[in-house]
This record gives C-alpha cells, structure tokens and sequence, in this order.
C-alpha cells in the first residue's frame, strides 16, 4: 500500500515542538519532493525554538538545512529523478526584482517569501526556482550529514565574494560556532593566520583541531594580536556572535584600512556606535553580510564535493526526529556545535 502520510515536526511556541502526522506534499511543476535523509540544526532554529524568530512563522513546520534523495519530481524538473541523491538550500532568487536587476540576488524582495522551511520531516517540497538555481546531484561517497552543510557553508562564502583576499594574511574569528568554525576552515582554505576567539574551551578545542593559529578566551585576544602582528592590528575580523557589545568592540582589533564583517545578526532596533576618527582616518570598511546568492552555493558546493575543507567535525551528534527537542536543548546550554536530525 502507498504511504501518503509523513512524521513532521511542528515549532508550535517557544520550548515546544511536536511531531505531527500530515500528508506527503505533492509537487508541482518544476518542484520535487525531497525524501530527507539529514536535517541540521542551526543557530536560526536555536533562536526559534528558544525565544521565537521572524522568519519562521509559529505554529508550523521548520529546518531548512538539509540532504536526501528525490522522492517525486514534478513535470519540467526532469534535471532530478526519482532515488537521485540531492543537497540544497531552501531560497532562490527571482531574477526580476530590483535588487536581483542589480545582481544583489541575496536581498531579492521575494527571497524569503518563498523560502522551503520543513526540513524537519521525512518529506520536504521544494519550490521551483530553488531546483532550478540552488539544488545539486550529491556525489555518492559524499557523506548526507556534510552534504546538508551547503546552506550555511554558502552564508559563509559570501562576504568574501566582496573581499580582495590577496591582502588578507591575518584574521580574527569572533565566536567559534558552527558559523565561526566555518569562517576558520575557509580562511585557512586562503593559508591565512586565523585567531579564534570564545568562551567555551571544548569550542576552542574545536577550533585548534581545525587550524587556528591561536584559540583563545575573549581577555586574551588583544594580547595575541599584539604578538602576532607587531601591534598592528588583523586584516579582517569577522564577528559571529550577534551581541552588541562585541559589534562594538570588533573595530578595536582590525588594523588601519582593514575590514570587518558583522556576519552575526543583532536582534531588530538594536544600536551600535563607534569612535568616528577611527572609521575615517583609518578608513574602516564595515561590512553586514546577509544569505547568499547561486554563485555562493555553487561555490559551496564545489567546496564540500572536492573536499577542499572538512566539515564533517561540526556533526555533534545525531536524533531521531522524536526525539530532536533534545538536541536544540543541549545546543542551547552549550553542549555540540550541531546536530543531525535524522527522520
């Protein structure tokens, strides 16, 4: 007999999910249905599920980092067929709205009104222009828990599609997270000196296993920049905490005509200052860094299919979808860097 009907999880408020039986989406034209195999947690489901988010609607169904192969393909996707083994994201651009007229494709005005969120379940649709631009065949040696990273790996690509990274020899990762830890496998891609700031030691940890030049507490990095650059100052801070304090403080480590990426998000209305003789006679470049755009995820993607770094350490551990309350749980007391939600 034909199954019609999922497992999939539901945020229905802060501190509460359930696991709902609903039917199997069906695809329409030029969709498919995605039979999931791994579904990552991330920092945006942490927030969700710890105070709310703005991006994902309450009560409903949320993940968005995700792998498995193709269950049903609608007509005019004929790219993918059924058992094909796929890795995505969960947005595409319009290609017809101001900002993607620009070729600013990540802040396309539809971007996220027709995102694919769900990825918590054991099916997931994905919209048309997704297929089209941002899915990809997934090799068959390649691992479902790394091929899910291709979502956040491709946040991380992009702020460096703006950079000349020739002249970056130095930097500072602020936050060593699932995204900071990121930030320092694909600077040392560069061979660039990367310090790691946190204050969690088995993150630390994490991030001297992975490369850094030096992993040290918050009160040690001033000193450690003094040592490694001759008191001038990094080339390129990039800062992954979202808190204000450390937006503020981010430009006190950068050297004279250098950069820094705000990559973690401050909740709305949130203020920052900074010292303005600073910005202008050292000629600051303060830059936010926002989603992605294709370039980013096919960059991505050629990144994780070549193995060009290894990501497959950020895998704390692994829930079945009954039972994934517990991995955001210890991801918000501090315990695992990400889990895999397997359905």
């Amino acid at each position: 007999m034909k199954i019609n009907t999922m497992k999939q999880a539901f945020l229905i408020q802060p501190g509460k999910i359930e696991i709902r039986d609903v039917p199997i989406p069906e695809p329409l034209e030029g969709e498919v249905v995605v039979k999931i195999n791994t579904a990552l947690t991330c920092g945006t489901d942490l927030k969700a599920y710890m105070r709310g988010h703005s991006l994902i609607p309450m009560p409903g169904p949320f993940g968005h980092e995700y792998s498995g192969t193709i269950y049903k393909a609608g007509k005019g996707a004929g790219q993918f067929k059924e058992g094909d083994g796929v890795m995505g994201v969960h947005s595409a651009p319009c290609f017809t709205c101001m900002y993607c007229r620009k070729g600013v494709y990540n802040l396309c005005e539809t971007i996220m009104d027709q995102k694919a969120l769900g990825a918590f379940a054991e099916y997931m649709v994905l919209p048309e222009r997704v297929v089209r631009q941002n899915l990809f065949h997934k090799p068959s040696e390649l691992r479902f828990d790394v091929a899910a990273l291709l979502e956040p790996l491709s946040c991380v690509v992009h702020p460096y599609s703006k950079l000349n990274m020739d002249y970056v020899e130095t930097a500072l990762v602020i936050g060593a997270g699932p995204i900071g830890l990121m930030h320092l496998a694909y600077l040392k891609m560069y061979g660039i000196k990367v310090i790691v700031s946190d204050f969690f030691d088995d993150r630390l940890e994490m991030a001297a296993d992975m490369g850094a030049t030096r992993a040290v507490i918050p009160k040690a990095v001033r000193n450690m920049i003094e040592a490694i650059t001759d008191n001038a100052g990094v080339d390129l801070v990039i800062e992954c905490t979202g808190q204000q304090g450390v937006w503020e403080k981010s430009v006190n480590y950068v050297r004279r005509g250098g950069t820094v990426v705000l990559f973690g998000g401050c909740a709305s209305g949130t203020k920052v200052s900074y010292d303005a003789a600073r910005l202008h006679y050292d000629e600051l470049s303060l830059m936010g860094s926002f989603h992605f755009t294709p370039a980013d995820v096919k960059k991505a993607y050629d990144i994780i299919i070549t193995n060009k770094i290894d990501l497959s350490m950020l895998i704390s551990g692994e829930y079945a979808l009954e039972n994934m309350a517990k991995a955001l749980t210890l991801l918000e007391s501090g315990v695992g860097i990400k889990y895999a939600v397997r359905p």
